[in-house]
């Protein structure tokens, strides 16, 4: 099943993607599938992100390569067998096709392109084995960062979470393994960001109960599972896409 949510007078409203066609629902696909009876193509669709996210959960440093890169950016250290975890808050979300705007006095504005799961049921302790009973479905997202002010602040809740810093979408969907997922970034057209989610050094299961051991985690909130190698720097102008195997490709651009 894929979903997407849209904005149909004023309001966000989900629905179902059947080709190109979105049959539209009465309330989030969280219990269950409840149609409204109107279908819409998707090409006439304003899409949204797609969540409710109250919080979106974010993983750092979770592929190994990416850690030796962090370590010559940030010069932090990182123990991998324990996830670093931060938040991105509500303010942060943008949708595909969005643009990303940072203030003026940021200096340098990366991507961070990354496989996002969305979750379907509350969510609290739940061991790694049920963990997927958990999920709505996966999806592609962007941890935008605002790079100098992460290092010059020394934590990381300003360079994350400004204004659009979070673009997520297309779809969600739960017909791909989280295992095994082909995932690349490209600014401009040219691959910046290549990988496969069986890298990931803790796991989609793995993940959700280290989260939920400490935190509940609503219906709609997002997990960022974190990102591989080659973040670098966006400018004005840019478009920046993150595109995962069965997923699709979230579009941005930096203005």
């Amino acid at each position: 099943m894929k979903y997407v949510k849209i904005l149909r007078d004023g309001k966000g409203v989900w629905g179902v993607l059947h080709g190109e066609v979105v049959r539209t629902l009465l309330e989030p696909p969280f219990e269950g599938l409840r149609y409204d009876g109107e279908s819409l193509p998707l090409e006439a669709c304003r899409l949204l992100a797609p969540c409710e996210a109250t919080k979106l959960v974010c993983v750092g440093k979770n592929y190994y390569d990416h850690i030796e890169e962090m370590k010559s950016m940030l010069d932090a250290s990182h123990n991998p067998d324990k996830p670093t975890l931060f938040l991105k808050a509500p303010n942060a979300l943008n949708t595909h096709l969005g643009t990303v705007h940072a203030p003026d006095f940021v200096g340098r504005l990366d991507y961070e392109g990354e496989l996002g799961v969305v979750m379907k049921r509350r969510a609290k302790d739940v061991p790694a084995e049920r963990a997927m009973d958990y999920v709505l479905g996966f999806t592609c997202l962007n941890d935008v960062t605002a790079r100098d002010v992460q290092k010059s602040d020394g934590q990381w809740a300003r360079g994350k979470n400004m204004d659009g810093f979070a673009p997520v979408g297309p779809v969600v969907t739960d017909e791909v393994d989280p295992a095994s997922l082909d995932i690349r970034t490209l600014l401009n057209g040219e691959v910046v960001q290549q990988s496969n989610t069986r890298l990931l050094i803790t796991s989609v299961p793995e993940i959700i109960a280290f989260i939920t051991a400490s935190m509940t985690l609503e219906p709609g909130d997002v997990i960022a599972t974190g990102t591989p190698a080659g973040v670098g720097p966006m400018h004005p102008g840019d478009t920046v896409e993150v595109e995962i195997q069965g997923i699709g490709t979230l579009r941005s651009r930096i203005v």
